[in-house]
């Protein structure tokens, strides 16, 4: 039996210090019995589709993920979360899985959205890794409109998908049908963390956020989730529920290869 925790949080664009104390904050409020917590895309951040992005991108070896690597040795527990990574001259829309350990495994979004698209590029390489709930792919927000990535996913025989997302308020139930779908057609738990608040910088669009962070069981249907109220969501997910699922749904044994002739 794993516990995953989703500390479903606002964030402050351009300001990487707030945000990495209130990650510190947040995963040291978290039970001891929590093993992953989930924080949003762009937690440690924000974003904006200008070139002030460029002044908080990160690298993945510099202090601030050394920040987010103590905070996780220091709770023991996993923690994925999202923020714009520089690599020389290119910029990306990357989340870091980060072990107790300070192991760091980092995905890179492949399916940007609208004015990403302006200053960042894209990811090339699906990622997935060990977690306390087995096999886990991860996906960005966006990523979770491309069957094409639950299919690949779903050849990998993960078990689990995590999600980081800033979906906009109004188009809030697509995520959760997104989220359950993605569920139901790998029959895997999907865990999705989303952003919560509102983007009130100047010489952007004004925008309030969904929230509504979810664990989905691999039936498609929500064991647990969120309003927009920023709380924490903490869920069991116990693998014989998984195994019921892949019995009573039998996707594995079916060819999973979409191409037709």
């Amino acid at each position: 039996m794993a516990t995953v925790a989703v500390p479903q949080c606002a964030v402050d664009d351009l300001d990487v210090e707030t945000n990495l104390t209130e990650l510190a904050d947040r995963t040291a409020r978290l039970d001891a019995t929590v093993d992953v917590a989930l924080f949003p895309e762009y937690a440690l951040t924000g974003f904006v589709a200008d070139e002030r992005v460029e002044s908080v991108a990160l690298v993945r070896d510099g202090p601030e993920l050394d920040t987010v690597r103590e905070t996780a040795r220091t709770n023991d527990v996993a923690l994925l979360v999202g923020f714009v990574e520089r690599e020389e001259s290119d910029y990306y829309n990357a989340t870091a899985y980060v072990e107790p350990n300070g192991e760091t495994t980092v995905y890179r979004k492949r399916h940007l959205w609208g004015g990403e698209r302006s200053v960042l590029t894209p990811g090339n390489e699906r990622v997935i890794v060990e977690t306390p709930i087995g096999r886990t792919g991860i996906l960005t927000c966006y990523d979770l409109n491309f069957v094409a990535e639950s299919a690949a996913l779903t050849r990998e025989r993960v078990d689990a998908l995590f999600v980081t997302g800033a979906w906009p308020a109004t188009h809030s139930e697509n995520w959760r049908l997104l989220l359950r779908a993605r569920a139901l057609d790998g029959v895997r738990w999907v865990v999705g963390a989303g952003r919560t608040g509102a983007r009130r910088v100047p010489g952007t669009v004004p925008l309030d956020y969904a929230g509504r962070s979810a664990v989905v069981r691999p039936d498609g249907t929500v064991a647990a989730a969120t309003n927009r109220d920023e709380r924490t969501l903490v869920a069991e997910l116990d693998p014989d529920v998984l195994a019921e699922q892949r019995a009573f749904i039998p996707v594995y044994e079916e060819p999973v290869d979409t191409d037709t002739k």
